[in-house]
């Protein structure tokens, strides 16, 4: 924009300049708070790193380096010499080595060069990372908070310059450029006495500074700077208040960090090992992210763009990685298109949190048909449109929209090809643009009512996605019939021994609808999970009630004896859990113990506040209403964990579909049937803004079901990695091996009943015609 105002010499020249300078010099200051931060953010990382990398090197002896070179290296000498582990030999140069007696030039280079490539080694894998210990005399709480502190700035600030971001950096440019050549007219006895070429310079500069000027004033520069230096000059919250921010909001943390100092993941890994050609179409796949209120994380965004481009597909990514967040990200796109009603069914555990995530992630509105209300929450969805979140439960109160003419035609990659070219479906009335479908291996089987009715509403739209970090929890066909739900020609077409084809074969077979993604691939900055096996002995008294059981042939019966009592104890269980939870308070950790069995929570929150002086939540059982469920959750992450902060919880309540990475210990007071179900608890705390170390314990009985219990799990576990966390299925294989839950419990019981000599099994055994 041009002022087509002829700058004069002198007074006014030294005005424009000083008021331009004085603008530009404000604005970098924004500038440069901002950037600062972000430099403190990568310098307190790097040194985190430097550290960890030296943990790591002071594990390694010295005299292990020289399976790092093929040299016969003379390594005793150098730990005769003081140098007894790697890290002691980080940064000391090769000369120095040189004057170790005994140790030669080809030692001491090949030694120095050893230690930095194992040092660059672990640097590689080092990934950025937030840890929380508020325990007195804990070394990193004071570099933990300095590092918290700039997060919160940048994560309150970005906002704020980012959209601004250029045009400050525009006005910065220009005046840096122009002042100093300015600068000979404003005097007018300089400017007279200057050459020619140097007052042309100067009027030109000044041409362009009032032009600036102008366009500041225009558009409210200096107002803006005005409000962003204020900003600027906010204090950062107190330790307290950033510590509680950091653990109700520990993912946005962690995201923000990974963001200012982006760690390089596998992009094979990222993206589910999909096909080259499949996962760049899904890579440039458009996703609008202008109805989002959160930054995604590069595998979600690759997620979310997976669920638009195939559009009828199953993102099975481990539990803990935002399955949630990726689903919400497809919808807002989606809406962002023209959508205009969604809809999301789930269990009835997480249906505050799907309201909770789609408000506080998306600008899309939600519509919770369930309850009292569920048919008049149903037709106002009808009307108005949104976001329709119900379980399947209350599925049947949400009116069907008109549906489409004909089922899509899916081609090679299988998804929907609309019939316009534009992108979207457009079908008569207000048709349904999408349905997400979260803990999807609840409708496996087809013959369930529930089944039934999510695949009648899977037969409305043309976008379908199935959400499930287990999508296989007995038998391979179950990860089959949630692909027949979504590609039903896919399913049909898939040989019954694909496994033996190999995996390769597999990979191309289920890559239109199947992207899965684990934790310790893509969560780099995760901290460890830790199970710990808790063995104690049944007293006498449990003896006799676990006899009793097996002599009924009662598995939950004998589960029971084996597990927490009160009145007569029948193991050492209950006292080790008082321990396990002594310690969690003593090292202010939360802890959350989950039981299949209500009495078992209700013996064990009793026990925890007579004897171990605990804070006790719940119980949280099936019974508990949604909203409720989230409550104990949220009084949970306010509790003092200095306190004794417990949640008691059924495992198939508490362990689906909540968000606990406020807790950090998990106590499972007896093996579950299935793996799946363990897993989901213990993700429930080690998932995606997970902090800390967590630690999972079973309480385990010797001489019990337990000791069988747990083989058949390590059994079922493995053929879990092997069909479903390497992607490797087929509906049919020699080595699918696996037994439903009723031909488990038969199993158990029978020996159980051999171990004790009676039962059907033992008569066998004993019979003489049986030898």
């Amino acid at each position: 924009m041009s002022t087509s105002v002829e700058p004069e010499i002198g007074h006014p020249a030294r005005a424009l300049v000083d008021r331009s300078v004085a603008l530009a010099d404000r604005a970098r200051g924004v500038i440069d708070h901002l950037d600062a931060a972000v430099l403190q953010v990568a310098d307190a990382v790097a040194r985190d790193r430097e550290r960890r990398v030296l943990a790591e090197l002071a594990l390694v002896p010295v005299t292990r380096l020289g399976d790092a070179t093929d040299r016969n290296l003379r390594l005793g000498r150098l730990e005769d010499a003081g140098y007894r582990v790697a890290a002691d030999l980080v940064g000391v140069p090769a000369a120095v080595l040189e004057q170790v007696p005994g140790v030669g030039p080809r030692t001491a280079r090949a030694t120095a060069a050893a230690v930095e490539q194992l040092a660059d080694a672990v640097r590689e894998v080092t990934a950025p990372r937030l840890r929380l210990d508020r325990a007195d005399g804990a070394p990193d709480v004071l570099a933990t908070t300095r590092l918290l502190a700039l997060l919160a700035r940048t994560l309150r600030l970005e906002p704020l310059v980012g959209p601004h971001r250029r045009e400050l950096t525009d006005h910065v440019r220009t005046v840096d450029a122009c002042a100093p050549a300015a600068a000979v007219a404003r005097h007018r006895l300089r400017y007279a006495l200057a050459r020619r070429p140097t007052k042309q310079a100067a009027v030109r500069a000044l041409r362009l500074l009032a032009d600036a000027d102008h366009w500041a004033e225009h558009s409210g520069l200096p107002a803006l700077v005005d409000r962003l230096q204020a900003a600027c000059a906010e204090p950062d919250p107190p330790q307290a208040a950033l510590w509680d921010d950091v653990e109700t909001r520990p993912a946005t943390y962690t995201t923000e960090l990974l963001r200012l100092v982006p760690h390089a993941v596998d992009v094979a890994v990222e993206r589910g090992l999909l096909a080259a050609e499949l996962a760049a179409q899904v890579a440039d796949h458009p996703l609008d992210t202008t109805g989002l209120r959160v930054r995604l994380r590069g595998y979600q965004d690759f997620g979310a763009r997976f669920l638009l481009h195939q559009g009828r597909a199953l993102l099975g990514d481990e539990m803990g990685l935002g399955k949630t967040v990726q689903a919400v990200a497809a919808m807002a796109h989606v809406a962002a298109q023209g959508a205009t009603h969604l809809l999301v069914v789930c269990p009835a555990s997480v249906l505050v949190t799907w309201q909770r995530e789609i408000e506080r992630h998306s600008t899309l509105t939600v519509v919770r048909v369930h309850g009292r209300d569920a048919a008049a929450a149903g037709e106002r969805w009808r009307r108005e449109g949104g976001v329709a979140v119900a379980t399947f439960g209350s599925l049947h109160h949400v009116p069907p929209l008109d549906a489409p003419d004909r089922v899509p035609a899916t081609g090679t990659e299988g998804r929907p090809e609309p019939a316009d070219g534009t992108g979207t479906w457009s079908v008569g009335g207000a048709p349904l643009g999408m349905l997400v479908v979260d803990e999807a291996h609840l409708v496996k089987n087809p013959r369930a009512a529930r089944s039934r009715a999510v695949a009648a509403w899977a037969g409305r739209t043309f976008r379908v996605a199935l959400l499930t970090g287990t999508p296989m929890e007995n038998r391979v066909g179950d990860f089959v019939a949630l692909v027949r739900l979504v590609q039903p020609d896919l399913a049909d077409g898939l040989p019954r021994h694909l496994g033996a084809a190999g995996r390769d074969a597999f990979r191309r077979a289920v890559a239109p609808v199947y992207l899965r993604r684990d934790r310790d691939d893509v969560l780099v900055e995760l901290p460890a999970l830790t199970v710990v096996d808790e063995w104690e002995e049944l007293t006498p008294e449990g003896r006799r009630r676990y006899r009793d059981a097996v002599a009924r042939g009662d598995l939950m019966g004998m589960r029971r004896a084996a597990s927490v009592h009160a009145g007569h104890p029948t193991s050492g269980k209950l006292g080790r859990l008082l321990e396990v939870v002594a310690d969690a308070r003593a090292h202010g950790r939360r802890v959350v113990v989950f039981s299949w069995f209500r009495e078992v929570l209700d013996v064990v929150a009793q026990a925890l506040v007579t004897h171990g002086g605990a804070t006790v939540l719940g119980p949280l059982t099936g019974d508990v209403p949604p909203h409720r469920r989230q409550e104990l959750v949220d009084e949970l992450a306010r509790l003092d964990p200095a306190a004794g902060a417990v949640l008691v919880a059924q495992v198939q309540a508490g362990g689906v579909g909540l968000n606990l990475q406020c807790a950090s210990v998990a106590v499972l007071c007896e093996p579950q049937l299935t793996p799946a179900t363990e897993a989901q608890a213990f993700a429930r705390l080690h998932r995606m803004g997970q902090l800390r170390p967590v630690t999972a314990h079973r309480l385990l009985a010797e001489g019990t079901v337990d000791e069988r219990l747990v083989a058949l799990l390590a059994e079922k576990s493995r053929e879990f990695d092997l069909y479903v966390r390497d992607s490797l299925l087929a509906e049919q294989t020699v080595r699918a091996v696996d037994v439903t839950e009723p031909e488990l419990a038969r199993d158990l019981v029978a020996w159980e009943q051999a171990q004790w000599g009676n039962g059907p099994l033992w008569d066998e055994l004993a019979d003489p015609a049986t030898r």
